[in-house]
């Protein structure tokens, strides 16, 4: 975490500032380390009115660019997070680390020119972050139906022979389908193999006798394909069902698959084998399926975690110099014209956050500043979403540090 403040200058130099600054915080009772920040002395102010205007809009913006940032950064670190330590990318910001890049930010003037006006540079810096933003949520959603799809594959082809789906465990040379023939896959609780085998055929009328083929089995069911007039495909459902036998049929896609590739479909393909079964087609291609899907996901997931590599650095370096127009007009708000304050990058104790807070508010405080508290807390800033509300401008920057 940092704090970035303006300290008013008063009648003292920028020097005296940071040497007093340096010599309380730091040397006499370690409470933070200190970097200068420099933001260009000729940004350009405007009216008071388009000031104000500004740092209505400033609070939302730096919202924004704030928690796309994160955002790709807690995207790249759930993408990341089940892979080696050693495989992991972390990310840079123009060649260096956020924290390095923060504690010796340079305005970049030939992106940002400034004596452009600062609200036409927040105007292009939000139109590039929306345009991350954008890309994000596109690019994840694409990423997450990939994903979806496979584990949804994974599941309907593992569990029992119960909940899974079957349309792949029946033989392409043995299904049928026909304007009055199909094929339904039994399943059967083991206990009751016996028993279907024995009645299956007295169920309902018209299933064709002699069709029943074991396909299938696993620790506590066994699976039957069998051959019936579809006109009695419901009332054979409900038969078997009264005997806690379900009855599926057998997907319509494996059937135009098989279709589509040039087999006839009739019962003269339905010859009925022994239960020694065979290998099924359907396996195979459940497996080419599911390659194929993996292949996928792994192909978006590794577009992704390289997009979030190259994005973040342009998101991070856009929030900091939204964050040093925020400063530089809350502080010309709070301090007047021309320009007289020092801005400084300070990175407190955890512990002594509340005594920095006072040292600060009694040693650097601005005229006028017993209208403003100096307790911790006392404002918003969390994120540098809102101005903290003590006798100097002050934002909080938090820095996510997942690797």
């Amino acid at each position: 975490m940092y704090w970035l403040v303006s300290l008013p200058l008063g009648d003292d130099s920028p020097d005296r500032i940071w040497n007093k600054l340096q010599e309380l915080s730091t040397y006499t009772y370690d409470y933070s380390l200190n970097f200068k920040f420099k933001i260009p002395e000729n940004l350009r102010v405007g009216t008071l009115d388009s000031l104000l205007a500004l740092s209505d809009d400033l609070t939302k913006v730096n919202a924004a660019v704030e928690g796309t940032v994160n955002k790709i950064r807690r995207q790249l670190y759930d993408l990341q997070s089940s892979l080696p330590e050693d495989e992991r990318s972390d990310v840079w910001v123009e060649g260096l680390t956020p924290e390095s890049y923060l504690q010796r930010f340079t305005w970049n003037e030939a992106k940002y020119p400034s004596r452009r006006p600062p609200k036409d540079t927040v105007q292009a810096i939000m139109d590039t972050v929306q345009k991350l933003d954008d890309d994000l949520k596109a690019r994840s959603t694409e990423y997450t139906q990939a994903r979806t799809s496979l584990q949804a594959l994974l599941r309907k082809h593992g569990g029992s022979l119960a909940v899974r789906d079957l349309s792949d465990i029946v033989p392409r040379d043995k299904l049928v389908s026909t304007e009055n023939i199909t094929t339904l896959v039994v399943v059967v609780p083991k206990a009751s193999r016996e028993e279907f085998v024995s009645n299956y055929e007295h169920l309902t009328e018209f299933v064709v006798p002699r069709s029943a083929v074991q396909v299938a089995e696993d620790a506590d069911y066994v699976a039957f394909m069998v051959i019936m007039f579809r006109r009695i495909v419901d009332e054979f459902k409900v038969a078997a069902r009264s005997k806690s036998f379900q009855a599926k049929e057998v997907a319509a896609a494996a059937l135009e698959l098989l279709a589509a590739e040039g087999d006839e479909i009739s019962t003269a393909t339905a010859t009925v084998a022994s239960n020694g079964g065979g290998s099924s087609a359907g396996v195979t291609d459940n497996e080419a399926t599911l390659a194929r899907l993996r292949q996928e996901m792994e192909a978006k997931r590794a577009a992704l975690i390289q997009w979030c590599l190259a994005s973040y650095g342009e998101a991070f370096s856009s929030w900091i110099h939204v964050t040093a127009i925020r400063l530089f007009v809350e502080s010309i708000l709070r301090y007047g014209l021309p320009p007289q304050f020092m801005p400084v990058l300070m990175r407190p104790a955890t512990k002594n956050q509340a005594a920095l807070r006072k040292l600060l508010a009694s040693n650097f405080g601005a005229v006028g500043g017993q209208h403003f508290t100096s307790e911790p807390g006392g404002g918003g800033g969390a994120g540098g979403a809102g101005e903290d509300l003590f006798p100097y401008v002050s934002f909080t920057l938090n820095i996510e540090e997942h690797n």
